[in-house]
């Protein structure tokens, strides 16, 4: 079976208290990780998404374990115009995340391409 190449998006915003937005990313990631293991995979910070590297920092977060396991096996971006519209881009580059601008769409400063993904053969899920 050939090796496959997956592209995990989270685009879903770290707001403090709700399950829901730490379900995602756990799942996102645990996404990841089963990807990574298996084939070549790579997390998408997006959108509000591009806050939770900031929360995932934290030792005392329930995603931080695999958050780390996944740092050290598959690669991880951050939309570069988001972490900038989302007050984000200090926290991105304060964890040693490389930005991704090359969908240059009008009124940004550009953002990730899931274009330029999808062309490079990977398949994208989101959370």
């Amino acid at each position: 079976m050939p090796e496959t190449k997956t592209a995990i998006v989270i685009l879903s915003d770290p707001a403090p208290g709700t399950e829901e937005s730490v379900g995602r990313v756990l799942n996102a990631l645990a996404t990841a990780w089963d990807y990574g293991r298996h084939g070549e995979a790579l997390v998408l910070f997006q959108g509000a998404g591009t806050r939770w590297p900031e929360q995932l920092q934290d030792t005392a977060h329930p995603a931080h374990a695999v958050y780390q396991a996944v740092r050290e096996k598959v690669a991880v971006v951050a939309s570069g115009g988001c972490s900038i519209a989302f007050g984000a881009q200090d926290s991105v580059a304060a964890a040693g995340i490389e930005t991704v601008s090359s969908n240059r769409a009008p009124g940004t400063p550009g953002v990730a391409s899931l274009r330029e993904l999808t062309d490079q053969g990977y398949r994208v899920l989101t959370f």
